[in-house]
C-alpha cells in the first residue's frame, strides 16, 4: 500500500524487514469506532485483564507447607508445567512489573501522539477518531522508536 502510494522505496522496505523483532506488538485488526460498544467492551476486557492468573496461583501457607516456609505454586496455562517459588521470592517477581518513580511505561507516536491529538483537538476532527490504527506499517515504526 505504501509503495504502491509511493510513499516508501523497495531499499526501505527491505531495511524494515531485516529489523529484529523485539516481541513487541500492536493490534492491525479493523478499527474499533467510538460508536461500536460491542468492540469497545472487548478491547475493554482485554485492556484491564491481569498480568497473570489468579486462578493457575496456588498459595501453601508456612503451617500448611511440610518445610514451614510459605509457598506460591504457578501453573502453566495448558496445565503441564508449574513452577513453586517461595512466597517472598514470589512478591519480588511481581514487583519488577511495577515501573520505578517518573518511569513512562507507555509512549504514544504518530496518530496517538500529544501532537497529533492537540492538533486534531484544535481543528475539531477528533470525531472520526478510530479506536485502534490500522494499519500495521505503524507497528513497525512503533516497534523501532520504542528501542531509542
Amino acid at each position: 500500500m505504501l509503495k504502491a502510494e509511493g510513499k516508501i522505496t523497495d531499499a526501505v522496505i527491505e531495511n524494515m524487514l531485516s529489523w529484529r523483532h523485539s516481541g513487541f506488538n500492536v493490534y492491525c485488526g479493523p478499527a474499533i469506532w467510538p460508536h461500536d460498544e460491542n468492540a469497545l467492551e472487548n478491547l475493554a476486557h482485554y485492556v484491564i485483564r491481569a498480568a497473570f492468573s489468579q486462578e493457575r496461583m496456588n498459595y501453601i501457607a508456612d503451617d500448611q507447607s511440610p518445610d514451614g516456609i510459605a509457598k506460591v505454586i504457578y501453573q502453566s496455562k495448558d496445565g503441564r508445567t508449574s513452577k513453586t517459588f517461595g512466597a517472598i521470592d514470589w512478591l519480588a517477581q511481581l514487583t519488577t512489573h511495577i515501573p520505578g518513580k517518573n518511569e513512562q511505561m507507555v509512549r504514544y507516536y504518530g496518530y496517538y501522539s500529544n501532537k497529533s491529538r492537540g492538533l486534531r483537538r484544535q481543528t475539531d476532527k477528533e470525531d472520526d477518531v478510530p479506536a485502534a490504527i490500522t494499519r500495521c506499517f505503524k507497528v513497525l515504526l512503533v516497534d523501532q522508536a520504542h528501542k531509542l
